[in-house]
């Protein structure tokens, strides 16, 4: 992919920079080289089979049946209790282990409607009806496969080192994380109140523009919130030819997407980071008519839950403003709609994450944490399991996805990381294995809290 996304690798040339320092300070071996070699064994053994199946039949939000009867399968194939349909496609396993904390460990399930053009051996060329019932392509374009192979890798080597922590292990397969529905249906499902509320939450991510093996971690916050909203806007039709006898309600959208980034420019502190983008602009049916209505769809995303709550609330009033302004009646004003699709911000507890530093320091031989700044907004639904009443402290991470060989040429300036959620996307499965390493080591360290 000769440059073609130059621009988004370069911003992420820093962590690029920090994955090739990480490789060449790393020790060649951890701390306890046994767990490199049991996950390595798996990982040959199984893993790397597994992987591959859940990358060619992804599924997409809420329609993960498939994958979610893999999923269980493989959980009970180690000896685990598995309850499914929680929150729909959802799942849960719970390893008991006398006692101690209660320890949440998630993995996401879903694909995304994309038709893969990664130019991989085992592409999916996977077709799906959607919720609405048209038939889309679909890809694990978002590393979501990887994830599901982590957790069940991990899931392994807890049942195999019982005798190395006590407590309980709540294993997550979460539906629906690219709509950023699924978390908050596993929980409106009931998931605290049927398997109890955990001590700890621990989930990861694997990152394109990161060396493949290497893991990295945030205190604070990690990913941004997000917010999908829908503005319709009204007009009155007619002729185009006679457009004083209308309200062209394309002339009052277009009025309206200029003035939403003027909430971000002039409304929002600047040192508060804040976006809107206006994804889809929908309206009219031919040359000569001006239409009777327009659809916008945004998506909003920011660092605080005080910036998120000014911005959702400045979209509204300037949607009915700039209907006003254009001598819209009160009953034509336009309709805007929000909290369907939405997600926190993803906070991670720096009290659970310095807890973990050390047991990832000896085990890895590095120390994960990074301190340069994120390089965009993206988000997560994993934020539910820890903003809730109970403020559950959250461990999220991430870990490179990207080839040895293709890291050499970013850092090079002459190839660029694929993005997610592109057709190009792509990521190493061996990645896998530092997945399980990391996660593992984790969870350990958080089962054996004497403080839980």
């Amino acid at each position: 992919m000769p440059l073609k996304f130059l621009q988004y690798s370069r911003s992420l040339l820093t962590i690029a920079l920090i994955s090739s320092s990480m490789l060449l300070s790393q020790s060649a071996v951890g701390a306890d080289d046994s767990i490199k070699r049991a996950i390595s064994d798996h990982y040959d053994s199984h893993l790397s089979e597994l992987f591959l199946w859940f990358h060619q039949n992804p599924e997409l939000g809420f329609l993960e049946q498939k994958t979610a009867e893999r999923l269980a399968q493989e959980l009970r194939d180690l000896g685990i209790d598995v309850t499914e349909g929680v929150g729909r496609t959802g799942l849960v396993g719970m390893i008991e282990n006398g006692p101690g904390p209660l320890v949440l460990v998630r993995a996401d399930m879903d694909g995304l409607p994309i038709l893969e053009n990664s130019g991989l051996t085992y592409s999916s060329r996977s077709r799906q009806l959607n919720l609405d019932g048209e038939e889309v392509p679909v890809m694990h374009a978002c590393g979501h496969d990887m994830h599901m192979t982590t957790l069940v890798g991990t899931a392994k080597m807890l049942m195999d080192n019982r005798d190395k922590w006590s407590g309980t292990v709540m294993l997550v397969g979460q539906p629906a994380e690219e709509i950023i529905n699924g978390a908050k249906a596993m929980l409106e499902d009931g998931l605290y109140e049927r398997f109890g509320v955990p001590d700890y939450a621990i989930g990861l991510h694997v990152s394109s523009g990161m060396l493949s093996g290497m893991v990295g971690v945030r205190e604070g916050i990690v990913q941004s919130s997000a917010d999908s909203v829908d503005i319709k806007v009204r007009g009155i039709g007619g002729h185009g030819a006679y457009p004083h006898q209308t309200i062209d309600p394309i002339y009052v959208a277009s009025q309206l997407v200029i003035s939403l980034q003027g909430i971000i420019s002039r409304q929002i502190n600047p040192l508060s980071p804040a976006v809107i983008t206006v994804g889809s602009f929908q309206g009219g049916s031919k040359h000569n008519i001006i239409s009777n209505e327009v659809n916008l769809q945004l998506t909003v995303r920011t660092d605080s839950e005080e910036t998120r709550a000014l911005v959702l609330g400045s979209i509204r009033e300037t949607a009915a403003n700039i209907g006003r302004l254009n001598g819209l009646p009160d009953d034509l004003l336009p309709i805007v709609a929000m909290g369907f699709e939405s997600t926190p911000t993803n906070v991670n507890n720096s009290e659970a994450v310095r807890r973990v530093l050390p047991a990832w320091t000896e085990q890895l031989g590095y120390n994960p944490l990074i301190t340069t700044p994120r390089a965009g907004m993206g988000a997560e639904d994993f934020a539910y399991y820890t903003q809730t009443e109970h403020n559950v402290p959250g461990v999220f991470f991430s870990v490179g996805g990207t080839p040895a060989d293709l890291m050499r040429e970013i850092i090079a300036g002459n190839e660029s990381a694929p993005p997610h959620h592109s057709e190009f996307f792509l990521i190493d499965p061996s990645s896998v294995k530092a997945g399980v390493e990391a996660m593992y080591t984790a969870a350990i360290e958080l089962l054996n809290n004497p403080e839980s």
